[in-house]
């Protein structure tokens, strides 16, 4: 399946809900876990800001990538982003949209504070 690579250089990127546990089934409670490392699977919906627009975008992570207090508000790196369109029949309906995955969410608030005073 197609991968396009998302450039998060000029973008304002801040965390409008904390990380939630991805659940790959409702019926069963069943979790997304990496197909190829194992981890659990989180997703964490960001405020993404650029060319004069503000979108919500749910980021699917693997868990060892999400690093820092990531509070709402809080902004935040996403490393190797990527969209990945996709499309299914559900009850007979087609359905479509864009999914967005990423190595890492990284606090950025301990970087802005500085260095702590001993």
């Amino acid at each position: 399946m197609r991968q396009i690579p998302v450039d998060t250089s000029g973008a304002v990127v801040m965390v409008a809900k904390s990380p939630q546990v991805k659940v790959r089934d409702r019926r069963t409670g069943e979790i997304a876990t990496d197909a190829d490392s194992g981890a659990k699977l989180m997703t964490v919906d960001v405020m993404f800001a650029a060319n004069e627009e503000v979108e919500i975008l749910s980021i699917t992570v693997p868990e060892p990538g999400i690093s820092g207090e990531l509070a709402m508000g809080t902004p935040v790196a996403l490393t190797g982003l990527i969209a990945r369109p996709w499309e299914n029949d559900f009850n007979g309906q087609k359905r479509h949209g864009i999914a967005f995955r990423a190595v890492a969410v990284t606090s950025l608030a301990d970087a802005a504070a500085g260095p702590k005073a001993a």
